[in-house]
């Protein structure tokens, strides 16, 4: 414990000396807890109501059981970004943060020490995060339900202490591999990653997700009507098992198209993308999984949404409510899907800075050997263009599959030609969420680096 404290207290006093690129991460981490925060107190809040309930906002979409679940599901699935930008964040703090890192390694600070201080950090700044996002919550919560109960409060103090501690663990993730010598260098331990960690997310997602089918077979729903967790849970399971998916598949396609580039490229920004997709092919895969996810919702959504309308207009007269009722759910999802485009696009901007700090020293000596920063500009483009372009047609397919069937249920008289746009818009969003890292790279680039090589 006085280690943990004295730990906690100069984690404290370095994130008050913080200079201004620091204190734009603790921003971007504070952000990012705070959408973790906002997000799981309105799926808990509205997990704890029981049966069917008036709600003031939503059309009347919150009052009834089943559709409250949807809406439940939509917020934990917004958590899957938002972690994935946590992650970021804390890799990218931990580079700029070397020299500050040796000097506690020459203070007599272990590695474990430094990994623990720099996660720390990570969990302050979650926690200013969340207490800025609880005290909005609250306040709403009190103007839209008159008297909450004790559960209601309990479940506010539990997550709002929880997101700080999942901050520093997902920091604490992050940085596993991250050693910081005395001489104010860091580096990887491991250089090639291994699929083994998606692999066995994926395959426990599998089980989970069986796991939960098994038992909403087995549960008496008259029983636990108005508390069907089960669904939530089940759904919010299957997206993680699929996210681990996309990280192993999208991991192993950059090293075979890195490899297959390597030994054909025709230009030297091919063959430099070609040799860090191939070296390191799953940093590009963690941020991609999620773009790629976002990719299949988005394009899936189009095809449901024109299906959808269609189907209202024509049948508008024996509907059960009113037509807001069912416009509402579909612009909720709308929001919810940009929201996390949003989130998604930021991490993958995060993802592309980090990869330029950690790789500074080798940008710096390919500048002072004559290779032209031009060359080097299109590589760190190529590095995001080329391992994501085949990955996006195939969620695009997967998308316009399950929304054209969707429409074929539905009877629709035309194919939801309007999903096509989704793949390629989310490219051009990506190609431009890279390039805001070029002048990062001209940085980066500084021949003052070699100095610590």
């Amino acid at each position: 414990m006085n280690s943990l404290r004295s730990d906690l207290r100069l984690a404290w006093q370095l994130t008050q000396g913080s200079g201004r690129w620091e204190w734009w991460r603790i921003t971007l981490t504070a952000t990012g807890a705070a959408l973790a925060t906002g997000f799981t107190l309105a799926a808990v809040s509205l997990a704890s109501l029981r049966g069917n309930h008036s709600v003031s906002i939503g059309e009347g979409l919150l009052n009834d059981p089943g559709t409250r679940a949807g809406v439940i599901v939509s917020l934990l699935l917004l958590l899957v970004p938002v972690l994935g930008f946590l992650g970021q964040c804390a890799r990218v703090g931990a580079v700029h943060r070397d020299r500050r890192l040796a000097g506690l390694r020459l203070a007599g600070a272990t590695p474990g020490q430094v990994r623990r201080i720099a996660a720390l950090e990570t969990g302050l700044a979650c926690l200013l995060g969340s207490v800025v996002a609880t005290v909005f919550s609250v306040l709403l919560l009190l103007r839209l339900w008159e008297r909450p109960g004790a559960l209601a409060w309990t479940v506010v103090a539990l997550v709002a202490l929880a997101v700080p501690v999942l901050g520093a663990a997902v920091g604490a993730l992050a940085l596993r591999r991250v050693v910081a010598s005395p001489l104010g260098q860091v580096r990887r331990v491991t250089e090639v990653r291994s699929a083994r960690g998606p692999g066995r997310l994926f395959l426990g997602g599998v089980v989970l997700v069986a796991a939960m089918g098994v038992v909403t077979a087995m549960t008496d729903h008259a029983a636990t009507r108005g508390a069907n967790w089960q669904f939530p849970v089940m759904m919010f399971a299957a997206l993680l098992t699929v996210g681990a998916g996309s990280v192993w598949l999208a991991g192993a396609a950059s090293r075979l198209m890195g490899r297959v580039l390597a030994e054909r490229a025709g230009s030297a920004a091919v063959l430099i993308a070609a040799e860090r997709l191939r070296a390191d092919p799953w940093a590009a895969a963690r941020t991609h999984a999620a773009v790629l996810l976002v990719t299949v919702v988005g394009t899936a959504f189009m095809g449901v949404r024109e299906a959808f309308l269609e189907a209202l207009h024509r049948n508008q007269g024996s509907l059960a409510g009113s037509t807001s009722y069912y416009t509402t759910g579909l612009n909720l999802t709308a929001a919810a899907i940009m929201v996390a485009v949003l989130i998604t696009l930021t991490a993958l901007a995060v993802g592309t800075a980090e990869s330029l700090a950690t790789r500074r020293r080798g940008l710096a000596a390919q500048t002072a050997a004559g290779v032209p920063r031009s060359v080097l500009n299109r590589a760190l483009l190529l590095e995001t263009a080329l391992p994501l372009a085949p990955a996006l047609l195939l969620a695009g397919l997967g998308g316009l599959a399950v929304g054209t069937g969707y429409g074929t249920l539905a009877n629709a008289s035309s194919l939801p030609w309007s999903a096509l746009l989704v793949p390629p818009a989310a490219y051009a969003a990506c190609l431009l969420a890279s390039a805001t890292a070029l002048p990062l790279l001209r940085r980066s680039t500084d021949p003052s680096h070699l100095r610590y090589a």
